[in-house]
């Protein structure tokens, strides 16, 4: 016979499992970025690579707590699980796309624990409110590891290049080093816009 702590550890980890499972579907989630051999990319290879931005570029930022921003990264788009991403272009500015992204998140969370649940929506609140430091840190990575993708990407021949040259600036103006990375990435933009193909950069 298991003792009870036995089965509160059981519960709380098919708990885990029972979220885990649901946050699979991220995977499946579709942008409207393609990757480099001109398959749509998935939400959860978006996050993985602004992942990897914000490691690259850690020694910049010595008084960031890394930590905290890795965690905001890996959970500001998992609400899209549920009913998908909506690019910027196609979104209807009528309707707040956060509440209901925010609304996504919460079913999502339903079947953790209540500390884990508040956890979690916690961090989600902090990033979409550019609450903080690393949240604001976050969001300007997030934005330009989009408009990177959108220059590898092989895209469709009417692709709006135009489009990303003013895409969250205020966002990724966060500082001297994101701007640059910003003037960088604009730049080979403005050379596939110009070009007006589907040809993609290296």
């Amino acid at each position: 016979m298991k003792r009870k702590s036995d089965n509160r550890v059981d519960a709380k980890i098919r708990q885990m499992l029972d979220f885990l499972r649901a946050a699979e579907q991220l995977k499946n989630t579709l942008r409207s970025g393609y990757t480099s051999q001109g398959r749509p990319e998935s939400t959860a290879e978006h996050t993985w690579r602004l992942c990897l931005m914000v490691m690259l570029f850690e020694d910049e930022y010595p008084a960031i707590d890394h930590h905290r921003v890795l965690k905001l990264c890996v959970i500001h788009d998992l609400g899209e699980a549920l009913h998908g991403d909506i690019p910027a272009i196609h979104q209807d500015p009528t309707i707040d796309k956060a509440i209901e992204e925010r609304k996504h998140f919460v079913a999502l969370l339903a079947p953790l624990p209540a500390d884990k649940q508040g956890e979690l929506l916690a961090l989600w609140d902090e990033y979409h409110a550019a609450s903080t430091p690393e949240a604001r840190l976050a969001k300007a990575f997030d934005k330009l590891e989009t408009v990177l993708q959108h220059t590898q990407g092989r895209n469709p021949d009417d692709f709006d290049y135009a489009f990303n040259l003013d895409y969250a600036r205020p966002y990724t103006d966060y500082d001297v080093l994101t701007r640059s990375l910003r003037a960088l990435i604009d730049a080979d933009t403005q050379q596939l816009a110009s070009a007006g193909g589907n040809k993609a950069l290296p």
